[in-house]
């Protein structure tokens, strides 16, 4: 007799028995790209629902035009290649319009088309024979100009329904059927009524926060520049960082704000997940990238750097001067606030001065280290890897010593791949023997010295007359 045996069973027929264990300990979290979150403004898409986009999309067909469409485009100039967008804004109205059909002699009006979505967008319908098959009818939505889409359907005495059924699955339009028994009259670019925009306020950007969460993400920006949804998000990622994420935020403010003001703003988060971009640049078309146009390029580029590389002198693509220059000492001072300053390189070029985030005064259990955006991102890719390793063996290993071994040796294999990928300098995990196990649970301590940069460089020059040779 054979076959397979459970831990600790006993077979009552004689014969080999097995089972299979696996002995190569679970599967390491590797490193992945930082994902983005716009919650934002626009003129079209669904309110309140999360979307991943990447940077093939056409933006217009998420979020249409507006701040939304600014800040999205930023993210991804910046360098993020994954982005979740909510559409913020309650009430608003779709736009729609009505095409006419012939019965006979008569003409009624046969379907109604509405916009998917409440906004502003000016959309327009055409009908007419198709070129390509004198049996089909096409009708196309534009905006403006531009064809958006096209669908087809075959031509008959009460083709409504044939109409219905191509736009089934249309990106832009719902439909309504008034009278089935009616032929669809040809248009020329006929007009939509135009909808309405959303209402958007702070509790809109609240609610966008909440639809939000459920998603994965490691950078979050808004398209305004009001302090007050500055602080609710601050507010929000800091919730769910004490739920278990890891996430950050970076905000601006316009040059309107006084120097003194957006500086004591910055200070005021004291928050080493919060990054704050102080001052703007201009690129050679004149286009000013200020408030949260910056802050979205900038909080690309830090989603989507590496942990093992510093931003610090960190040149902004495409940036030909700044808007707003500062003396030493403004720079001094707003560091000393926690901005993220940019001046200008020894070779002309815009850059980060240097790559900190708003923590001021680090609390009792925060060292110096938390003030840096790069250590950040390394502690924080540590926690979230070990975390994603560890977890599936929750409740699966034994609360014995083989089984805290094997918690000590997955975790260890996540620090000593972050220590080969030139993000931690040493690391190590152990029991933590002030808190011994009891019943299901099982503390551990890690000692991690991360990484930093090389950012302050001391040089000392020693110069002389030449001495004149000895005789």
């Amino acid at each position: 007799m054979s076959g397979f045996f459970q831990v600790g069973e006993t077979k009552d027929r004689p014969g080999v028995y097995h089972r299979i264990e696996n002995a190569g300990g679970v599967e390491i979290a590797g490193a992945r790209t930082g994902i983005g979150c716009a919650v934002v403004s626009g003129n079209w898409g669904p309110l309140n629902t999360p979307v991943s986009i990447d940077p093939s999309v056409d933006i217009t067909t998420v979020i249409g035009a507006g701040t939304g469409a600014v800040v999205i485009q930023e993210m991804f100039t910046g360098g993020v290649q994954e982005l979740v967008v909510v559409r913020v804004g309650s009430g608003g109205s779709e736009g729609c319009t009505t095409l006419k059909g012939t019965n006979l002699s008569d003409t009624k009006d046969a379907i109604k088309l509405t916009a998917k979505y409440p906004g502003s967008r000016k959309f327009s319908v055409s009908v007419r024979k198709s070129l390509d098959n004198a049996m089909l009818k096409e009708l196309t939505i534009y905006e403006g100009t531009k064809a958006l889409e096209t669908v087809s359907w075959v031509e008959s005495s009460n083709d409504v329904v044939g109409l219905e059924y191509a736009l089934k699955d249309s990106k832009y339009v719902k439909t309504e059927v008034i009278n089935k028994l009616c032929s669809i009259s040809e248009v020329q670019q006929q007009a939509f009524d135009v909808g309405t925009d959303p209402t958007v306020d702070t509790e809109a950007y609240s609610t966008g926060f909440s639809a939000a969460e459920p998603e994965k993400k490691d950078m979050i920006v808004v398209d305004t520049d009001d302090p007050a949804v500055h602080n609710l998000l601050a507010a929000f990622i800091e919730r769910i960082y004490q739920d278990g994420e890891y996430p950050m935020a970076c905000v601006a403010e316009k040059s309107e704000t006084s120097l003194d003001d957006r500086m004591l703003h910055a200070g005021a988060f004291n928050d080493e997940k919060v990054m704050y971009v102080l001052n703007s640049w201009v690129d050679s078309a004149g286009i000013v990238y200020e408030g949260y146009r910056a802050a979205a390029r900038i909080a690309g580029m830090i989603c989507s750097g590496s942990a093992a590389e510093s931003l610090t002198h960190t040149v902004i693509k495409g940036a030909v001067g700044l808007r707003e220059g500062l003396t030493n000492a403004q720079i001094k001072a707003a560091l000393r606030s926690g901005c993220l300053v940019l001046t200008v390189s020894k070779s002309r070029q815009i850059q980060i001065e240097k790559a900190i985030n708003t923590l001021v005064t680090p609390d009792a259990d925060q060292d110096a280290g938390w003030k840096k955006i790069r250590r950040v991102k390394e502690r924080f890719e540590l926690m979230d890897r070990i975390d994603t390793t560890l977890d599936p063996m929750v409740g699966k290993v034994d609360n014995d010593t083989d089984g805290r071994a094997a918690i000590v040796a997955a975790a260890q294999r996540v620090i000593d791949a972050m220590i080969g990928e030139k993000k931690l300098l040493a690391g190590t995990v152990v029991e933590d023997e002030g808190n011994p196990p009891r019943g299901d649970m099982a503390w551990f301590i890690l000692a991690i010295d991360d990484l930093d940069s090389i950012e302050t460089i001391y040089l000392t020059y020693r110069f002389r007359f030449a001495a004149e040779d000895a005789e």
